[in-house]
């Protein structure tokens, strides 16, 4: 059914990647005496006392839309439950991976630069989170699965 919560867990899970677009993966970091702000979008890059798009990551940015819209599909298939957990544990690995992937970006794009704390953006939360989200969408998923064996064999 739609209107479970864990519709609304998916929904959020793809909202949180979705995310990534608005919010920066690390800012202020300073490489070759510039600040720069790396974003799954590409790096920007103060230019001028403007921030200019100056470096794309095209690859990231398409990666970052499909694995955003892997939530919002698993929403749909709520009539194969068995199916919907396990499309949570592969959109689960699918996103460490991604988050993978993006944070050797993030390296590669500030080359030997320090990122501290401060550095971090919310874009590295966003990620969290959304794994947190499919976690808790896959466990109300069983008990679903779970409430519906219960009620077959009263019958």
């Amino acid at each position: 059914m739609l209107q479970r919560i864990q519709s609304i867990y998916l929904l959020l899970a793809g909202l949180a990647i979705f995310g990534l677009f608005l919010f920066p993966l690390v800012h202020n970091v300073y490489v070759n005496n510039k600040p720069i702000t790396v974003m799954v979008t590409g790096i920007y890059q103060d230019v001028s006392g403007q921030q200019a798009h100056t470096d794309f990551f095209t690859a990231l940015t398409g990666a970052t839309a499909v694995v955003g819209l892997l939530p919002l599909g698993i929403i749909f298939m709520y009539k194969n439950r068995k199916q919907q957990i396990a499309l949570c544990y592969s959109a689960m690995l699918v996103i460490i991976g991604y988050s993978y992937w993006a944070s050797q970006m993030v390296k590669t794009a500030i080359g030997g630069s320090d990122i501290t704390m401060s550095n971090y953006g919310i874009g590295i939360i966003l990620l969290s989170v959304s794994i947190l989200f499919v976690v808790l969408a896959q466990k109300a998923i069983q008990r679903d699965e779970k409430l519906v064996k219960s009620a077959d064999r009263l019958r």
